[in-house]
């Protein structure tokens, strides 16, 4: 895909991945983007370990340069932060 990916759409794709792989058949209408997945149980250690993959798959982050702390996967708002300041610049 060539076109520029803001913030807001990447924490939609974000939300809508999360509810999808994460909260099958559950209400993910508390899916806001400073809900903490990690307190409320959405994502664990697997799940990190699968939302990095998504991560580096979806948006061309070097898994390198990742930084896997807690903080950086709590909510929607601090993953997308994270691609922002690490995804590979869109092709022109």
């Amino acid at each position: 895909m060539t076109t520029a990916r803001t913030p807001h759409a990447i924490a939609e794709e974000l939300r809508a991945h999360i509810a999808a792989e994460y909260l099958a058949g559950e209400d993910a209408s508390d899916l806001t983007d400073d809900f903490d997945l990690i307190a409320a149980g959405v994502i664990d250690s697997l799940g990190l370990v699968r939302l990095v993959s998504h991560i580096v798959t979806a948006y061309q982050v070097p898994v390198d340069d990742l930084e896997i702390k807690p903080e950086h996967f709590r909510s929607i708002a601090a993953i997308t932060d994270l691609i922002v300041r690490h995804a590979a610049p869109a092709a022109a």
